[in-house]
C-alpha cells in the first residue's frame, strides 16, 4: 500500500484532481483511484510516467518517503537526481554507449519518448572519436531550429552531454533542455534553483525574451559542448542577423509612428 499512499500524498501536495494526473500520465481517471486505493498496480510505463511528473525516483515513488525525509527528498528532486531511467544505446559489439541524434523532425516526439529505450534506440546512432570528448559521458546531439541563438544557424547540431546534478548547470553557459511545456530547446541558463527552484532560459538574440522553467517542469539537461553547422554564409553570421533585425524592427517602428502623426493630422 506504500505506492498507493505516496501516490495520493504526491497528487495531493501539487494541488491536482485525480483527472489532470491522469491526463498527465496518458491514462484513465479511474485507473488513478484504483492505484490510490490500492485495488490496482500501475504497469512499468506508468510507473516510469509517475516518476517523470513527479521527479521521484522509481524506488521513491514505490517504496515511498517517510516525512523526516521530505527535505531530502526535495534537494534531490530540486537537483534533478530523482529522476529516471535514463534510455541510452549500446553498442552490442563494444558494449559502449552510443550516441543518438535527435533531429528537428524528431524533436516533438522526443519529449514523449524520451524515456523509451525502443524509441531513443530508433534515432540516428554513431561515435564520435574526438580526443577532446571523453568516452565516459552520456551524449547526444540535438538539431536546432528557428534564430534565438544566433550565431547558431537554424539547422546546426549541438554535441552535448546529460547533466546529472541540475546544481551544476552554470550561469552563462549553453544547454538543451527538455521540458514539459516547450519541449526541446536550446538556450543560455541562469541558475536560481537554490533561491526559487527555476532556471533562467536566455536567448542569444535580444529580440527573444528570457523566461524561468520551474524544476517541475523540467525534464532533462544536456550540457552543450560543441556543434556542427554547414551553412557558413557571411549574410547569415550571428552579428550581422540580429542587426538586420534590429534595423527592421526600427524601420517598423518609424512606419507606425509615421502613420499614427498622418491619422491624428
Amino acid at each position: 500500500m506504500e505506492l498507493a499512499h505516496t501516490l495520493k500524498a504526491l497528487r495531493k501536495k501539487h494541488g491536482w484532481t485525480q483527472q489532470q494526473l491522469a491526463e498527465r500520465a496518458g491514462i484513465k481517471r479511474s485507473l488513478v483511484g484504483a492505484y490510490e486505493e490500492g485495488r490496482a498496480e500501475p504497469k512499468l510505463e506508468t510507473l516510469l510516467a509517475f516518476s517523470r511528473i513527479f521527479q521521484m525516483s522509481l524506488d521513491a515513488l514505490v517504496g515511498g518517503a517517510p516525512p523526516s525525509a521530505a527535505a531530502e527528498v526535495d534537494a534531490e528532486r530540486l537537483a534533478g537526481r530523482k529522476l529516471r531511467v535514463l534510455a541510452v544505446p549500446i553498442d552490442p559489439e563494444t558494449n559502449r554507449e552510443r550516441i543518438s541524434l535527435v533531429p528537428v523532425k524528431a524533436a516533438a516526439g522526443y519529449l514523449g519518448g524520451y524515456g523509451d529505450i525502443d524509441f531513443v534506440e530508433a534515432l540516428p546512432q554513431f561515435s564520435l572519436p574526438i580526443p577532446e570528448l571523453s568516452s565516459e559521458e552520456t551524449r547526444r546531439v540535438f538539431q536546432i531550429q528557428g534564430d534565438s541563438m544566433l550565431p547558431f544557424l537554424p539547422g546546426s547540431y549541438v554535441i552535448s552531454s546529460y547533466v546529472q546534478d541540475w546544481h551544476s548547470i552554470k550561469t552563462g553557459e549553453l544547454y538543451v533542455f527538455l521540458t514539459q511545456d516547450q519541449g526541446v530547446v536550446f538556450k543560455r541558463a541562469s541558475n536560481h534553483i537554490r533561491s526559487s527552484g527555476e532556471i533562467e532560459l536566455i536567448s542569444d538574440n535580444p529580440i527573444y525574451a528570457p523566461y524561468r522553467v520551474h524544476v517541475e517542469d523540467l525534464l532533462e539537461v544536456w550540457k552543450v559542448e560543441g556543434s556542427i553547422q554547414w551553412d557558413l554564409s557571411p549574410k547569415l553570421r550571428g552579428d550581422d542577423a540580429v542587426l538586420t533585425r534590429l534595423d527592421a524592427l526600427q524601420q517598423e517602428v518609424r512606419a507606425l509612428r509615421t502613420a499614427l502623426n498622418q491619422n491624428v493630422a
